[in-house]
């Protein structure tokens, strides 16, 4: 093929298609599901790019056939071309053939070889790195309609591949599972972080803190120093203002004869005589069972606006946690621990 403007068009058509399939394949490594997800109702696009991240394997088999296909393109169209090109500009200035010859196939190769190396995979990788999403939805429909016409090859190449993969102990996944950032994941990146001085000690405290109430259950948070401030069933008013004045707590127990005790405010004993009993002031407490985790609890808090939870397992009585309790396992200050009494 010597007409150059035939194989400066298969050229460009070659190195864009190479592109594509780069783009396509990083694109859905890094987009985030839930954003694609949150898209699809209104997008098509979107839909196509969350049924690829479903089968991924087999749309990596696609692009890494796609890519593949157009180096050997590249090289049986585009390098003779160029090596042909540039041989007898070589003679012209005094090399032997055989040396015009070397050069020019040794010139044709860098040549090629640079073009798909920076235009046809790093710069497409670098923009669908950079914007995961739009590129993944941009891309998804010409995708799906590649994948649907060679299907049935593709389908056979990742069983090939998977076969191998599975012959060394490993299973293959055939989605996106979120990219990785799973709390044990995060929790190891910040571990590593300090421990490679990348990441303040005061900062890790609070991060681990956080990943830490996916897992940790309420009853670790119960206090170790003793029960929580209440007072007995027959209590007056001026009983709760006296133990509030004792323990500095806001919200005091209240025993009223049964496994769960009630709650009263302090504020609710303000305006009343001393001798009012604190059995009518108090309310039921909110109660959660032991093994739930700090996670659920903080949300069940927040939707019924509590601010102090009462810690049952089974019939038996626990403890109480408060959300100045969690907040001081995110966020200890120096002069106490990391899990405070309730207040």
């Amino acid at each position: 093929m010597s007409n150059p403007w035939v194989v400066v068009t298969a050229t460009v058509a070659i190195i864009a298609l190479s592109a594509f399939f780069v783009a396509v394949e990083f694109a859905l490594l890094g987009a985030k599901r839930h954003r694609l997800e949150d898209a699809a109702p209104t997008s098509r696009a979107a839909r196509a790019a969350l049924r690829s991240s479903n089968e991924l394997t087999l749309l990596m088999a696609g692009a890494q056939l796609g890519i593949t296909a157009c180096t050997l393109a590249l090289g049986a169209i585009t390098k003779p071309a160029v090596h042909h090109w540039l041989t007898p500009v070589f003679e012209t200035w005094g090399a032997p053939l055989w040396v015009a010859d070397v050069a020019g196939f040794v010139l044709a190769l860098i040549v090629v070889t640079f073009l798909h190396l920076v235009v046809g995979e790093m710069a497409p990788k670098s923009w669908a790195i950079a914007h995961p999403e739009r590129s993944a939805t941009i891309l998804a429909l010409p995708m799906r309609g590649f994948m649907w016409a060679f299907r049935p090859l593709l389908r056979w190449l990742n069983e090939l591949a998977n076969r191998c993969v599975r012959a060394v102990g490993v299973e293959p996944v055939e989605n996106v599972e979120g990219g990785g950032q799973d709390p044990a994941t995060l929790r190891h990146l910040v571990e590593h972080s300090a421990n490679v001085g990348a990441l303040e000690a005061s900062y890790r405290v609070q991060i681990s803190g956080a990943l830490e109430l996916e897992t940790l259950t309420v009853d670790a948070l119960v206090p170790e120093q003793g029960p929580p401030t209440s007072v007995p069933a027959d209590a007056t008013a001026a009983d709760v203002r006296a133990a509030s004045a004792r323990s500095g707590h806001l919200r005091i127990l209240v025993e009223n004869g049964s496994v769960v005790p009630k709650v009263v405010h302090v504020r609710d004993t303000l305006l009343e005589p001393d001798d009012r009993p604190a059995r009518e002031l108090a309310r039921p407490s909110f109660v959660l069972e032991s093994g739930t985790t700090v996670h659920a609890a903080l949300a069940r808090m927040r939707e019924s606006s509590e601010q102090l939870a009462t810690v049952m397992d089974g019939d038996r009585f626990v403890g109480v946690v408060t959300l100045a309790d969690v907040l001081r396992r995110i966020l200890p200050r120096p002069d106490e621990p990391a899990v405070a009494l309730v207040g």
